[in-house]
């Protein structure tokens, strides 16, 4: 039997990079997924053939991870189309990286709205389903940088800490309904949101981190299986860290 088997999970922002990687490795252990996608149609078209191929149900919606009313009916649409939640993967996000005498408000906003308020739109939808059924894990995606900080990443860096505080607080809230909420906290995986750290000088970067190299995308997705499956049934309010050793 396959660790997500007959699972449905909802995977935010999975057109691509990380969220791509966990949508492919949920796919494989079983899971029916739901993801969202907000411009990259073709992509997420492909992804949803990619998976479907897997002899799994699977489904894209364009949605805004930041738009509550966007949220609620996402969830709607997912109760419909799927029956029920099991699984949700907060991975949506953006980054606007500026030293702070630089950041606009508009910036910081926009960070604020895409990577945390996103988290608090979505989970408050999913855990409704997974009371009533008390059962659920919800994983949101931080950063290595929501833990230790970075100059340059004020926002990013709040937004991601943020989200650790936000799960510590709703494992709390929903441990009694045998609903688990963890986080993830990446460091750098070579992604489209890193490449350009990767042009040139990577070896600087290398230097930071004890393992001497960027993460794969697959890193992040094989740790996002674990706190999905019952590997990790007592397991709840915590921030595993896929960086490389940086945040040791």
């Amino acid at each position: 039997m396959k660790l997500l088997e007959n699972k449905v999970a909802l995977i935010t922002g999975a057109s691509r990079g990380i969220g791509e990687a966990i949508a492919i490795k949920f796919a494989e252990n079983g899971a029916n997924v739901a993801f969202t996608y907000l411009s990259s149609e073709e992509r997420a078209k492909s992804l949803e053939e990619k998976l479907t191929a897997m002899g799994v149900k699977a489904k894209g919606y364009k949605s805004d991870a930041a738009d509550f009313k966007a949220a609620e009916q996402l969830a709607a649409d997912i109760a419909k189309d799927f029956g029920s939640i099991d699984i949700c993967v907060n991975n949506a996000g953006i980054s606007k990286d500026n030293l702070l005498l630089r950041l606009t408000p508009e910036q910081w906003d926009d960070v604020m709205q895409a990577n945390l308020k996103s988290v608090y739109n979505l989970t408050k939808q999913v855990i409704k389903p997974m009371m009533k059924a008390r059962s659920g894990s919800i994983i949101n995606m931080s950063s290595v940088v929501g833990v230790k900080g970075n100059a340059g990443q004020a926002a990013y860096a709040a937004s991601k800490a943020g989200i650790i505080g936000f799960t510590k607080s709703i494992a709390q809230e929903i441990g009694s309904r045998n609903i688990r909420c963890n986080a993830i906290a990446p460091g750098f995986i070579e992604t489209d949101m890193t490449h350009y750290l990767q042009d040139g000088g990577a070896e600087k970067w290398f230097e930071k981190i004890p393992l001497g190299r960027f993460g794969k995308t697959e890193d992040v997705a094989n740790a996002a299986l674990f706190l999905a499956s019952d590997m990790s049934t007592y397991i709840t309010g915590q921030v595993l860290n896929v960086c490389g050793g940086m945040a040791v």
